[in-house]
């Protein structure tokens, strides 16, 4: 309903599919951590988007750390962090927090104003909190806590729960749909991806140190995290 030309359909089909062929490869799988039913599938994909981001994505966010000066890198983020806030004060909705409305709402008119469309943070400077809220995490307040990791082709890792909450919050919830014409919308939507694996660089050499299983530790940091969200 919501796909408008090809490219969004296929976009808008791809966690669906992967719950299909993660669903008909489980029974093959001998099960070594409950949480990760579908381990083998998930080493596969992982490998693959291991590959992808070696070779593109990281060297692209390293010269758009190199050739973007800090004060602008940090307005990009800023700018994104912004928009991303749309999502969130719906699912503050949909939770029924509706403190935590009052002040993602506050964020959001501030910064979009005063802070020119998000690049000056300046509720951060009004000691307005930052609250990140998905539809997967919508899921697991009303019930659905419990659900298998998963790693999505090019979106990296998941699970059932959130990936079902990743078409919800995109179509329903973010600005991106709203964006025409649609070439510029998937330029601002690729500015947000490369910007987002910019600052993860900082993070590089900690990980490859940390990790003597990447896979492993990626499974582990995202889940922790997710679980963090949920008693929040």
């Amino acid at each position: 309903m919501f796909c408008k030309n090809k490219m969004i359909f296929r976009v808008c089909w791809v966690p669906i599919l992967v719950l299909f062929l993660a669903c008909s490869s489980a029974q093959a799988q001998q099960v070594t951590n409950p949480q990760d039913p579908y381990e083998t599938f998930n080493r596969s994909i992982f490998a693959f988007n291991d590959k992808l981001d070696i070779f593109i994505l990281k060297p692209v966010a390293t010269l758009y750390n190199k050739i973007i000066p800090k004060p602008l890198n940090e307005g990009i983020g800023n700018f994104f962090d912004n928009i991303n806030t749309l999502p969130t004060i719906a699912n503050d909705i949909l939770q029924a927090r509706f403190q935590m409305l009052a002040n993602d709402l506050w964020r959001f008119g501030i910064n979009t104003t005063v802070g020119i469309l998000g690049f000056f943070d300046i509720a951060s400077r009004m000691q307005l909190k930052v609250h990140v809220e998905d539809f997967g995490l919508t899921l697991a307040r009303w019930g659905y806590q419990d659900s298998a990791y998963l790693v999505v082709p090019f979106f990296g890792p998941s699970t059932i729960r959130d990936t079902i909450g990743w078409p919800v919050d995109y179509f329903l919830f973010s600005v991106y749909p709203y964006i025409n014409p649609v070439r510029t919308r998937y330029e601002v939507y690729a500015l947000g991806v490369v910007e987002r694996r910019s600052q993860l660089l900082q993070y590089e050499d900690v990980m490859e140190e940390a990790a003597l299983d990447k896979y492993v530790f990626v499974r582990s940091a995202y889940m922790q995290r997710r679980a963090h969200r949920m008693e929040e």
